[in-house]
């Protein structure tokens, strides 16, 4: 059994963490988030210490150290901007980092963070858990032509993203990395490196563009605006609409998403899940996006 603290509990993802934590037969020791909003952490581990002040977290992980009671590994929940700070504090700690997407927001940063891990021997692992999913392990190339192929995901949000961290380009690195940043990885999984990527829409709430991997041709398109799902045949609801098509076949993506924050979990556990260098080139990429946004 290892000792996890975990980083940002009031946040969306935070509940997947405390049941990949839980199911994988560990114990969460504390845990900080400045919202007090926490009231999850009873389902899954109510005898873990809780912070809203970073400051007195930092002392009981120290105390918690001093008492042969380390944390071992630090879960991070926390805004995209902040993932930085806190990977570099959980290797300084003695842990190693479970880091949800985006591990950064700029291709520059992962650079700074292999040299911390050479420097505390900690490794930092990245939630990619798409790449997890059966559609994708059990994915094949097609032979023949070069394929087409074609992402839609519509997400809507309301006017309260734009005024959270999320809708802060500075804070989450916009619709390409905040929404997008999941896919593109899994595109570059599938199709291969990057060759090119042409921009053509970007806006606070939706983006497009087109991309020449190594081995497809890509269509994307992102938005958080409801009125797009109109375009969807038999879509007049708020549900989110997810597509990955390949020569216009759908990829199936509707069922076998539980399971996957545990699945990555366990292999991080393992040692084989997946480090920094895999999270690079989806994060060179949205960067490159937002950098030549249209």
């Amino acid at each position: 059994m290892k000792n996890f603290a975990l980083i940002g509990t009031a946040g969306y993802v935070a509940p997947r963490h405390l049941k990949a934590i839980k199911e994988t037969g560990n114990n969460l020791l504390c845990t900080v988030d400045p919202n007090d909003s926490v009231g999850i952490l009873d389902q899954f581990f109510p005898a873990a210490d809780f912070f809203t002040e970073f400051e007195r977290f930092d002392r009981h992980v120290d105390k918690l150290r001093r008492r042969n009671s380390a944390i071992e590994f630090v879960s991070i929940c926390s805004p995209n901007y902040l993932h930085d700070a806190h990977i570099r504090w959980s290797l300084r700690s003695g842990a190693d980092a479970i880091c949800e997407k985006p591990i950064v927001l700029n291709p520059w940063n992962i650079d700074t963070l292999e040299q911390f891990e050479q420097e505390t021997g900690h490794r930092i692992w990245n939630i990619l858990q798409l790449r997890l999913h059966s559609s994708i392990t059990d994915f094949q190339l097609p032979a023949g032509n070069r394929p087409k192929v074609k992402l839609t995901y519509i997400t809507p949000r309301g006017s309260w993203y734009h005024h959270s961290w999320k809708g802060d380009k500075a804070k989450s690195g916009g619709i390409a990395t905040n929404i997008g940043i999941h896919f593109f990885d899994l595109l570059i999984t599938m199709f291969g490196a990057v060759d090119k990527s042409h921009v053509i829409l970007y806006q606070p709430d939706k983006a497009s563009g087109e991309l020449i991997l190594k081995n497809a041709d890509v269509e994307w398109f992102l938005s958080i605006d409801g009125k797009d799902l109109s375009s969807i045949p038999g879509k007049t609801g708020p549900q989110s609409f997810r597509q990955l098509t390949l020569n216009n076949q759908p990829i199936d993506f509707s069922e076998g998403f539980t399971e996957l924050h545990t699945l990555s979990y366990k292999k991080i556990l393992e040692g084989s899940g997946f480090g920094i260098a895999d999270a690079r080139p989806a994060i060179e990429l949205a960067h490159s996006i937002r950098q030549s946004k249209k």
